[in-house]
């Protein structure tokens, strides 16, 4: 069973997701040969790597050429659904967009039709969401374990005015599962509400590393330049099997010494 651990040691956004997803091998081609199927302009997509203390990930950003709409959910839930994507890709995606919604309704006093998303209507929200499908699509769905969210400290600057970290909307999210938090009193968004609103429709459990074996790491890089490396680690592998398998003509056998059938 191939498994996903997400390790938010230095929170999540969901331009470090998709980054992370990039670092793990997802083609960064085929990628946005995928997003181009949403139909939305004015944009530009790149990946590269960075080094943040010493350790080397991959930024992935949305360059936006326009101004960016206050798209509500109905919009951004049409542009998903009109588009050639999967079933599954648009499933989850819309997923993900109605726990974003449902959170800044309820922050906003609004309702889930009038809410227009600030930060999120924006393409590049659009394109995180739905780019952080597409990459788990082509990793073939990997069953997802996300790792207690380092959320940060301080005040951070909205469409708004100051608000405090966790954001308000971020907070609301949290509340949608048992999501395990903590901060160690750095002052920085570290997990935003779109990073929350991902983890939290696609994680099958919140938990500390599970028995795996690991087959490969990405680092999704974040904006911010902290005293940790400002990373999303997603750890790609196996989960740990029992010694004794059974293969498919019903004979147990052990790892050592049991005789290999050729077929």
């Amino acid at each position: 069973m191939s498994i996903l651990y997400v390790h938010a040691y230095s929170g999540i956004a969901g331009d470090m997701m998709v980054g992370g997803l990039l670092d793990l091998g997802v083609s960064f081609d085929e990628l946005k040969e995928e997003l181009a199927k949403l139909n939305l302009e004015g944009y530009e997509l790149s990946a590269k790597k960075v080094v943040k203390n010493g350790v080397t990930g991959l930024k992935f950003d949305v360059k936006i050429e326009e101004d960016h709409h206050h798209r509500g959910l109905t919009t951004i839930k049409k542009i998903i659904e009109e588009s050639e994507l999967s079933p599954k890709v648009k499933e989850k995606s819309i997923k993900i967009f109605t726990v974003l919604a449902e959170a800044e309704a309820k922050v906003h006093n609004s309702t889930l039709d009038e809410v227009h998303f600030h930060e999120v209507g924006a393409v590049d929200a659009i394109i995180d969401i739905v780019g952080s499908c597409i990459a788990l699509e082509k990793l073939g769905w990997p069953e997802i374990v996300a790792s207690p969210l380092h959320v940060g400290t301080g005040y951070v600057k909205a469409a708004h005015g100051i608000i405090p970290v966790p954001a308000p909307a971020t907070l609301e999210i949290f509340t949608k599962a048992d999501v395990p938090t903590y901060s160690k009193g750095i002052k920085n968004e570290l997990v935003t509400p779109t990073g929350a609103a991902i983890v939290v429709a696609l994680a099958d459990s919140f938990a500390d590393q599970p028995e795996m074996t690991i087959k490969k790491i990405g680092y999704g890089a974040g904006t911010r330049d902290l005293n940790i490396p400002n990373f999303t680690r997603l750890l790609l592998g196996e989960r740990k099997k029992n010694n004794f398998q059974k293969d498919h003509h019903g004979h147990s056998h052990g790892h050592e010494g049991g005789h290999s059938h050729t077929h």
